[in-house]
């Protein structure tokens, strides 16, 4: 599947953001801005690496270095750059050695620091990459900074700060956290809008999905790629994931457990393909819970992930829809036609790899080939894999987009749900939001950088 998604992509998309499988031609969305960025490539570049794809994997190499350039007058979105390309450029040079990705990595990252240019420092989304001048997107509310967006640039702004002795990075990430921290929090729960003018929250909205999701997910993951020594970190997830399960998990009354969305003071009994991948994180989490919680935590990863299992069984195509709901007699049914489409999207398949690694229960393999076998039957396309609009229909029409995640994290974390644990341990390595695998930095290196993002005197190159 990787294999017919690249050489597609190779053949009628190269150098464009992503493809268009049916029309065989080039596809961007303006998260990538208006320029041919080759977003494909530097997403799938670490995934064509762990499958032992290295003549794609060269191919993908040459073209980043002679065509991958940030001194382009385009507007991007500063987290998707940041999960895809500097995830992406990071995970490559880490994997495979080669300097060109660290180098690529820092010119890019220098591009997206004058977005923290605001008056709380909490970033915009947009950020022009020439002029540095960044803005909001026009539907936020109130223009606000969304807390999934301003809140996923840890693991790999740490990272930066660790490869190049810069300690800008770091210092960055560090303030978003303290000025978090500092914040009432309706409930216990982190609204999804915050206004980087002011510091104040937009709409009382809480997500696990979209908006929200990856914020929790970065905490829990900022100290496992700590050696679990940034315990700030871990006690500000234990926190809100307390409050997540007081407020937004519910049992519907088919015995599924699920996350609901918080709306202006009432639960929204509604679960998005996206908010799948808490699943995984649950179980990622439970080691080092507090009051000996690791079972229960465990526990809940295995009901989101036989949730979101049914959410794909109740379909035609076995194909999960973009959101479900759970009341009046529905359950993990999509109602609304705009939310009965997929998009290649990983999030199930993420959560039954993390499942499997953990519990090494057969059913996540099971799974996960339904879920290989019915993307096979139903995404894939002469030129690549598509979409489809709509799962319960037998006879689907496509969206014509072959998504850059579809190549860094499906069909990686399908790979992954079939190899050994050797591949790639939990132990040594962090997946950033993008399944981009960024290693652990052993103990010792936070405390160091705490040291000399303070101080500024100390070359964070010394302990490098």
């Amino acid at each position: 599947m990787m294999k017919h998604a690249w050489d597609s992509y190779r053949q009628y998309g190269w150098g464009h953001n992503e493809l268009k499988p049916i029309a065989k031609k080039g596809h961007s969305t303006n998260i990538f801005g208006n320029s041919q960025m080759g977003a494909t490539i530097v997403d799938a570049l670490d995934t064509l690496y762990i499958m032992g794809l290295h003549d794609e994997f060269k191919d993908g190499q040459e073209w980043i270095e002679q065509n991958l350039d940030f001194s382009v007058v385009s507007e991007v979105s500063v987290f998707e750059v940041n999960i895809r390309f500097i995830g992406g450029l990071l995970a490559a040079y880490y994997l495979s050695g080669q300097e060109v990705f660290k180098v690529k990595a820092v010119q890019l990252a220098e591009k997206l620091l004058p977005a923290f240019n605001t008056p709380t420092g909490i970033p915009w989304a947009m950020v022009n990459l020439k002029s540095g001048v960044g803005h909001n997107w026009g539907w936020a509310s109130a223009g606000s900074s969304i807390l999934a967006e301003f809140g996923t640039l840890h693991m790999e702004f740490v990272h930066l700060t660790y490869l190049t002795g810069n300690p800008a990075y770091y210092q960055k990430v560090m303030h978003i956290r303290k000025l978090l921290a500092k914040m009432d929090r309706p409930n216990g729960l982190y609204p999804n809008y915050l206004n980087p003018r002011t510091g104040r929250w937009g709409q009382h909205h809480t997500s696990v999905g979209g908006l929200g999701d990856s914020f929790y997910e970065y905490l829990l993951k900022a100290w496992l790629m700590s050696d679990k020594t940034d315990t700030e970190a871990r006690k500000t997830y234990d926190d809100a994931i307390e409050a997540i399960e007081r407020h937004l998990i519910r049992k519907s009354n088919g015995g599924l457990t699920f996350i609901g969305e918080w709306k202006n003071g009432h639960l929204e009994r509604k679960m998005g393909h996206l908010t799948c991948f808490a699943g995984g994180m649950f179980a990622l989490g439970a080691d080092g819970s507090p009051d000996d919680k690791a079972g229960h935590y465990l526990q809940l990863g295995a009901e989101i992930a036989h949730t979101c299992h049914e959410s794909y069984d109740r379909t035609v195509l076995k194909l999960g829809p973009e959101a479900f709901k759970f009341d009046s007699g529905l359950e993990a049914v999509a109602v609304r036609q705009n939310e009965k489409y997929y998009i290649l999207r990983p999030e199930v398949i993420e959560t039954y790899w993390y499942m499997w690694r953990f519990t090494h229960d057969p059913k996540y393999r099971q799974w996960g080939w339904e879920a290989a076998q019915a993307i096979d039957k139903y995404c894939r396309v002469s030129g690549g894999f598509s979409g489809v609009k709509d799962v319960y229909s037998s006879n689907p029409t496509y969206d014509d987009v072959q998504q850059s995640f579809f190549l860094a994290e499906t069909l990686k974390y399908l790979y992954l749900l079939f190899s050994s644990d050797e591949l790639l341990p939990l132990e040594n390595w962090v997946f950033n939001t993008e399944a981009h695998p960024l290693p652990v930095l052993s103990c010792g290196v936070h405390s160091l950088l705490n040291h000399c993002s303070r101080t500024k005197r100390l070359s964070c190159q010394t302990f490098h």
